[in-house]
């Protein structure tokens, strides 16, 4: 039987193995290669804080986090547009 904390390495160490090929293939993608590596980085990071860190068994604190999350990982898209939006 997989513990909760054996799924979330495989799944961390999937999406991890999954980052590194996109950045092989696609390093010149611009804004979607961003926006795709971003968004695993945010899928790895919630995973963390859901499955490491507990959150899962604090659905409020889980929903503030994720909040805080989506802005932070919003804002480095942002900033990373704006140069090209000028």
């Amino acid at each position: 039987m997989i513990t909760v904390l054996t799924r979330a390495w495989l799944l961390l160490i999937a999406f991890s193995f999954a980052t590194t090929v996109f950045a092989g293939v696609l390093p010149e993608a611009g804004p979607i290669f961003v926006a795709a590596v971003l968004a695993l980085a945010g899928v790895k990071s919630r995973l963390i804080l859901s499955d490491y860190l507990g959150l899962r068994n604090a659905p409020t604190f889980q929903r503030g986090f994720t909040l805080i999350l989506v802005g932070f990982l919003s804002l480095a898209m942002l900033l990373y547009a704006l140069p090209s939006a000028m």
